[in-house]
């Protein structure tokens, strides 16, 4: 993204996008230097003329997952917009930024094959082969993964959603188990609503569990994407199997 333009590109939606730009920076977004995008103009000037912007958060919303900007972020941002211009948050130009997010995510060709491009989290090969280097190194210790791991797994599928519901709930799920474990935790998207993550078995590990479907939820009702999570969101802890190979058959069993 490039820097603040100050030529003439720069007067559409001044006002809206001034007050916008200082909401956001003070509030929400974490590199002022990659803020601006030419989408930017275009919704500001679409609130200031009592337009539908919901064509330009589109853009916006595209140009943010090219970017690798996280959703959380991207939503939280565009709701500034309409702070600064004293409205309430737009539904459908919420559904517009969110949709042209997952299209851009899917658009990034970085890591193509390891990262399933709705939720931002690895795919199911890939946790795969991060628990082939656990077991080998439970061979090399002379010790068991079933004793040491686990795998922890989040399930929030429900029947009926839209397209835009699914990429929705699933870039939401990813977004809050990311924030959840970071990044020494592997973890994947096994498919349409059925998450797991890779954990030490210890004694808090079912704590962990509960804070994880309370997060869960929250981040979806904070989106506006809690009716499309299964209520109660289910969260368990799963008994890793002694080889790998049973490991790889779990995973595919509970995807599916």
């Amino acid at each position: 993204m490039s820097p603040t333009p100050s030529g003439p590109a720069s007067e559409h939606g001044t006002d809206v996008r001034a007050r916008w730009r200082a909401a956001s920076l003070a509030e929400v977004w974490l590199r002022p230097g990659d803020w601006y995008h030419p989408a930017i103009d275009a919704v500001a000037e679409a609130i200031e003329e009592d337009r539908s912007p919901d064509a330009a958060a589109h853009r916006l919303g595209v140009a943010r997952g090219c970017a690798g900007i996280g959703l959380e972020e991207t939503l939280d941002d565009v709701a500034c917009a309409f702070r600064a211009a004293g409205l309430d948050p737009d539904l459908g130009s919420v559904r517009a930024v969110a949709v042209g997010w997952v299209h851009g995510r899917e658009r990034t060709a970085v890591l193509a094959g390891v990262r399933d491009p709705g939720t931002g989290l690895p795919t199911q090969d890939y946790l795969g082969e991060r628990l082939r280097e656990t077991y080998g190194a439970a061979v090399s210790a002379a010790t068991s993964v079933p004793a040491t791991h686990c795998l922890l797994v989040v399930d929030v599928a429900v029947d009926g959603l839209d397209p835009w519901q699914r990429a929705g709930r699933s870039a939401a799920v990813g977004q809050a188990l990311e924030n959840v474990f970071g990044e020494g935790y592997p973890m994947a998207a096994l498919s349409d609503g059925v998450f797991a993550v890779l954990c030490e078995r210890t004694d808090t590990v079912a704590d962990v569990a509960v804070a994880t479907r309370r997060i869960v939820e929250r981040n979806a009702e904070v989106l506006g994407l809690g009716d499309t999570l299964r209520r109660p969101t289910r969260v368990w802890i799963e008994r890793l199997p002694a080889t790998h190979l049973g490991a790889v058959e779990l995973l595919r069993h509970l995807g599916r």
